[in-house]
């Protein structure tokens, strides 16, 4: 059998990194939990998740930090990112105008939609 989908859940609010690690455990993905870009790199670093749910705004290494190390990283630019944020559509456009850097592989916003980030990890994990 496949041994289940990894996917690192980078959030610095506890509630959030809960909730999104029961929805997605209760659906058969393997969760693993950061508090912040620094954490996630540690993570990242063990063992390379097939996944990422990444949170912009955090103490410590911002999202936007981790999400552009990871993407300029040939070991790690494939990994597919959700970012799941609270921040606004305009946002969204910036970090999908950078052309040295690739757009996120989607976007959730806060509050998160259940059916909207299981139909996302589905497609890309």
């Amino acid at each position: 059998m496949d041994r289940p989908k990894r996917i690192l859940i980078v959030d610095d609010e506890e509630d959030i990194r809960t909730y999104l690690s029961t929805l997605l455990e209760d659906q058969g993905f393997q969760t693993v939990l950061a508090k912040d870009g620094e954490e996630a790199m540690q993570k990242l670093l063990a063992e390379p998740p097939d996944l990422i749910s990444l949170d912009i705004s955090m103490p410590e290494k911002s999202g936007v930090k981790f999400f552009r190390e990871m993407k300029m990283d040939d070991r790690w630019k494939k990994i597919p990112i959700i970012i799941v944020t609270g921040v606004s559509e305009d946002f969204k456009n910036f970090i999908s105008s950078r052309h040295h850097i690739p757009a996120p592989d989607g976007f959730v916003s806060k509050p998160i939609s259940p059916e909207e980030i299981l139909n996302l990890v589905r497609t890309l994990a």
